[in-house]
């Protein structure tokens, strides 16, 4: 037995009634939300739960429609590119080289699998690390010589809070979600950094170095930045 609630913000919720349930359980998919029910729970029961539940499905129903990792999955930046490719086999495969990974997944595999889309997520988050730690400190060091802006160490992190950081130290740390930037914005980000190797603070003096370093165009950069997340 199945019914299907519409719901404004939560889409399609999928009711199931399962002899095997002893209590309400909630599991999001690309496709709707579904409710597993024991036998004899009331509709008013359900709704309620919805209800009382609501937030935390919210979080679930974006947090799938966001980084629902499939075959239709594309990375598509200027120094990380990275495909999921359909396979004969009947486990994952994974071709890596600088710049491009390519994921090769069995044939009958279930994307909706919450557990799988973890270890995807982190497959992918690793191949932005061991990209990350090749390409931009390289770049960082360039910038540094070019402008005269010496730093004394970098470190490549996973931060989802900041792109990067440096501190009082002139020691700079870059999040591998950087790969995931244009070139030019990961140019903004890493003369950013620099430029706190002189100005700590984002004062007027701070704003106007990194003005000259990059053309005139600091603040259209910093709100261009802002279209993009440090995540998957």
């Amino acid at each position: 037995m199945e019914q299907v609630i519409k719901d404004k913000y939560l889409g399609d919720i999928v009711v199931k009634v399962s002899t095997r349930a002893r209590k309400l359980t909630f599991r999001g998919k690309s496709d709707a939300i579904y409710v597993t029910i024991p036998h004899g729970i009331r509709s008013a029961e359900v709704l309620s739960a919805i209800e009382k539940l609501r937030p935390k499905l919210q979080a679930m129903k974006e947090r799938i429609s966001t980084h629902a990792i499939d075959l239709n999955y594309r990375i598509e930046a200027d120094y990380f590119k990275l495909s999921l490719l359909p396979g004969t086999r009947d486990r994952f495969l994974a071709h890596s080289e600088l710049g491009e990974t390519q994921i090769v997944c069995p044939a009958n595999v279930n994307f909706d699998d919450d557990k799988l889309q973890e270890w995807l997520q982190k497959v992918i988050a690793e191949a932005l690390r061991r990209n990350a730690k090749i390409i931009l400190p390289q770049r960082l060091y360039m910038l540094s010589k070019t402008h005269n802006l010496p730093y004394k160490s970098v470190k490549i992190n996973s931060s989802q809070g900041r792109w990067g950081s440096c501190s009082s130290s002139k020691a700079i740390n870059l999040s591998y979600y950087l790969m995931l930037l244009p070139k030019h914005l990961i140019d903004y980000v890493l003369l950013h950094e620099l430029s706190h190797t002189r100005q700590m603070n984002h004062g007027d003096e701070f704003w106007k170095l990194l003005n000259k370093l990059t053309d005139n165009r600091a603040i259209a950069l910093r709100n261009e930045l802002k279209q993009y997340k440090t995540a998957l």
